[in-house]
């Protein structure tokens, strides 16, 4: 993560301890005075009297989350155990009203700006470890756990390597259950879905068994392309691809993917490549009881790979309903690109575009031009670097906005008048014609693309956003909630928060915007973009001092940022736009 450059900022070697309250949202909706005041003397009373004790140093507090460094990793594992010892005691006596924390622990290099705030990968790693421990838990790092053991009297659980969300190397974790949270507040923290109404499945990363990393894009390719192709069947419920992906590299039973996903199936495989020749295997389970239907290998050269995918396709629908038609199988076919060459810088260019990072975007601007410089009437690579080049508008990373947002219309119109009926490449367009203000086209065309597609959790998030510039702030909600569940797990999830942030915010609703903006801030702290809404929503709410301190972070990552920059880049009401800009002006922004 990129960290601020401003020359009085140092490095140094810390314990980082991030945490949050289990079931938090949850909590608000219920009671939200009450839930304010426990999170305070939980605050005044708990976590700072022990972070002093332990040599601690409070970073800062984002919503229901703390974020505290220590120079040792004994005292910051010491710290938190005492904490959460401190809260089963309270529960013990006042079940009912006590907040559990979920906490994670990393040991990592860090920067640390002149205003005492902290950056670096490791501090999102320590915010990822909070997330996968139960209520009342904590989750520590591997590194962590070497410095500590024989040290501190807890047993930590060896949970293994695992791929974490925004995270490129799979973590060593040691958890340390703890004295738990109730039931309901473990089922937040590792969610337990209903299954749908309808034939559910999530399709698992497929695994790279040629001993190639480089070809981990092709394994990854062939689940993104059947992903789409089941998508697109109409009566299934499919869990988006990055939810899915978050599972990559992970040792988990048929059973938690199905109560943490909320499906029936699960489709999983390998990709083996040898020069010219690939295998594929593939089986489908049912991961309610963890019993194979179907399972088959295509052996064959490269070229034959979407000839494979339409066959896994064809025979998954055949296992799980063999009554759909063989014309709604071959309608989900998307047009295949002219050359493997350009699919394959597709595919390293897609997770880029994902990351909705400055350099992530820039570089997969680069390999999505050169996929058309091979391929120049491929829909897919068109949309994407039309949705490059709308990032870049949106998020203040161009000074060329209004050509960089006609050049994203363009080719997003250019890769439909290609592909009328993928519903990406419409998503996209609807994505375009949204930032451009021509809002009725935009919900025509959303419109199309999940009649197409119902388990789009994109064309979702973006009807979400759609209804958020045109003001409909209760059915942009409803938008956000749908992507949710169909994408749990998806990186992308703190995008729909900040949507639900944005739509309390058109409301009115002050509070609970900040309470969604900082949960997505929280979970993605590089985005320095979210400060733009967050900072507004802070002084509308009365909260200046912190209003200021969010401008603060803003200008560090955009020097010379104005309120003009920021309401040119939002498609927001102009009344929305008036009152984002009366914020920004409290806090503190120039004109």
């Amino acid at each position: 993560m990129p960290g601020p450059s401003d020359q009085k900022s140092q490095r140094r070697l810390a314990a980082i301890l991030a945490a949050d309250v289990a079931g938090y949202s949850g909590l608000m909706s219920l009671d939200e005075e009450g839930t304010l005041l426990r999170l305070r003397h939980l605050r005044r009373e708990v976590v700072v009297p022990t972070i002093q004790a332990h040599g601690g140093r409070l970073v800062k507090t984002t919503g229901d989350g703390f974020l505290i460094e220590f120079s040792s990793p004994v005292e910051a594992v010491r710290c938190a155990a005492e904490i959460q010892e401190a809260l089963a005691a309270i529960a013990a006596e006042d079940p009912a009203t006590t907040l559990w924390l979920r906490i994670g622990i990393n040991l990592c290099d860090i920067i640390i700006d002149e205003d005492g705030d902290v950056y670096g990968d490791g501090v999102n790693v320590a915010s990822r470890l909070e997330q996968i421990a139960v209520p009342g838990g904590i989750c520590i790092s591997g590194k962590v756990w070497e410095e500590v053991r024989g040290k501190v009297p807890y047993a930590f659980e060896d949970r293994g390597e695992q791929q974490v969300r925004n995270i490129a190397r799979p973590i060593r974790i040691y958890c340390l259950n703890g004295a738990q949270g109730p039931p309901e507040l473990a089922m937040d923290a590792s969610p337990s879905l209903a299954l749908p109404d309808r034939p559910s499945i999530a399709v698992l990363p497929f695994v790279n068994i040629s001993g190639d990393p480089e070809q981990e894009h092709l394994a990854d390719g062939i689940v993104e392309d059947i992903t789409s192709a089941l998508s697109r069947v109409r009566s299934f419920f499919v869990i988006a691809r990055n939810s899915a992906f978050a599972y990559k590299g992970r040792a988990v039973n048929f059973q938690q993917i199905s109560r943490e996903l909320g499906v029936r199936y699960a489709l999983e495989g390998s990709v083996r490549r040898a020069g010219n020749r690939v295998r594929i295997s593939a089986q489908l389970i049912d991961a309610t009881e963890g019993t194979h239907l179907w399972a088959e290998h295509y052996d064959g050269v490269v070229e034959d790979l979407f000839d494979f995918q339409d066959q896994i396709t064809a025979s998954v629908v055949g296992a799980i309903q063999p009554s759909i038609r063989a014309a709604e199988i071959e309608r989900a076919k998307r047009k295949r690109p002219e050359s493997l060459d350009a699919y394959d810088l597709v595919m390293r260019a897609l997770p880029l575009v994902w990351a909705l990072e400055r350099e992530s975007n820039l570089e997969a601007t680069h390999l999505l031009e050169e996929a058309l410089r091979l391929d120049p009437t491929y829909p897919l690579a068109l949309s994407l670097l039309a949705w490059c080049r709308g990032q870049r508008v949106v998020y203040n990373w161009t000074e060329r906005s209004e050509e960089e947002r006609q050049e994203a219309l363009r080719q997003a119109q250019a890769a439909v008048s290609l592909s009328s009926d993928d519903p990406f490449t419409l998503a996209v367009l609807g994505a375009a014609l949204s930032i451009t203000r021509e809002f009725g086209s935009a919900a025509a065309v959303l419109a199309r693309a999940l009649a197409l597609d119902p388990n789009s959790a994109w064309a979702w998030n973006r009807s979400g956003w759609l209804h958020d510039y045109r003001g409909d702030a209760e059915t942009a909600i409803s938008h956000f909630e749908r992507a949710l569940r169909l994408s749990p797990f998806d990186p992308m999830a703190f995008n729909c928060d900040m949507g639900i942030g944005a739509a309390h915010f058109i409301a009115g609703r002050y509070e609970e915007s900040i309470a969604w903006q900082e949960k997505a801030l929280m979970a993605h702290p590089n985005s320095a973009w979210i400060h733009r809404n967050l900072a507004p929503a802070y002084a509308l709410a009365g909260q200046r001092g912190k209003a200021a301190e969010s401008v603060r972070e803003l200008l560090k990552a955009y020097p010379g940022m104005r309120i003009s920059d920021v309401t040119s880049a939002l498609a927001f009401t102009d009344e929305v736009l008036g009152r984002i800009a009366e914020g920004l002006r409290l806090a503190g922004l120039p004109e």
